[in-house]
């Protein structure tokens, strides 16, 4: 895929972040946008941003990724609507942090449902569209957390380890079987984005510093940069992008230590994590 000019690209959390940032950004390329989110409002203000940027066509659609008949139906709709499927960013989800102890099955599931269940109803539901398409790619958003583990981010780590190997597994897969479909499995840093403020925490977390903390040490890249070296990696044809300085660092900084990274980390987050709430 040489050019993203008259693809129908599909992009789930376009309401906000990273997924508002690609949705612009392929508007302005001529791609036809296929755009979902959960949050109907910001959903809007993205779609008026992509008319905007020029893009051809843009179809709007309210849908929750861990819903997996409602997303049978989407796919179904959304290959209907415009004929053809060529890309698929699975870029919705959640955060939660909390150390294992203290975080529920609740919660955990809905991180599981959003995070991981999410990204393999998209990859699914839309896989015999991009084959049929003959030109077609799949964009599976992991995360630096699905490269490097963190303390108090286990279950967050777990679903974004789950996409790593999901997409990596389709990737060999393709090739084995001679589809023409890219896949390309994305690990972005610290990214300018409200999903640490939209995010769920145990009752031991305070949430606030936690957000405050995510927002002013650890985001440093514009979602709008995130978006550009994204597609430039879907045009590339590249397994795995990493977006972000501290991606690549910490990636290598791992690979270099081994198992050994872990010890480097939980000493380091002593001294910046927030302290534990006493819960009575």
């Amino acid at each position: 895929m040489k050019t993203l000019e008259d693809k129908v690209v599909v992009i789930t959390g376009a309401g906000s972040g990273i997924g508002r940032a690609l949705a612009v950004n392929l508007a302005r390329r001529g791609a036809l946008l296929a755009l979902s989110d959960v949050d109907e409002v910001g959903l809007a203000q993205t779609v008026e941003l992509a008319t905007v940027a020029g893009a051809p066509e843009v179809r709007s659609d309210r849908l929750d990724v861990a819903d997996r008949a409602a997303f049978a139906a989407y796919a179904a709709a959304v290959a209907e609507h415009f004929g053809r499927v060529n890309v698929v960013i699975n870029n919705a989800g959640v955060a939660l942090a909390g150390d294992l102890v203290d975080l529920t099955y609740e919660d955990m599931d809905w991180i599981v449902g959003v995070n991981f269940w999410g990204v393999v109803h998209g990859t699914k539901e839309f896989l015999p569209h991009l084959i049929a398409s003959g030109d077609g790619h799949v964009v599976n958003l992991s995360s630096l957390f699905g490269l490097i583990s963190m303390p108090g981010q286990s279950a967050y780590n777990a679903t974004k380890y789950a996409v790593r190997g999901l997409t990596e597994a389709l990737r060999e897969e393709m090739l084995i079987a001679g589809h023409r479909v890219g896949v390309t499995a994305v690990h972005p840093g610290g990214i300018k984005t409200a999903i640490a403020r939209n995010a769920r925490v145990s009752d031991r977390e305070d949430k606030e510093a936690t957000a405050r903390l995510f927002d002013e040490k650890l985001a440093r890249m514009t979602p709008e940069k995130a978006a550009e070296i994204i597609v430039k990696g879907i045009v590339g044809n590249k397994a795995r992008v990493l977006v972000g300085l501290d991606a690549h660092a910490l990636h290598h900084f791992a690979r270099l230590t081994g198992s050994r990274y872990q010890d480097v980390v939980a000493m380091a987050s002593r001294k910046v994590v927030p302290p534990k709430a006493t819960v009575v």
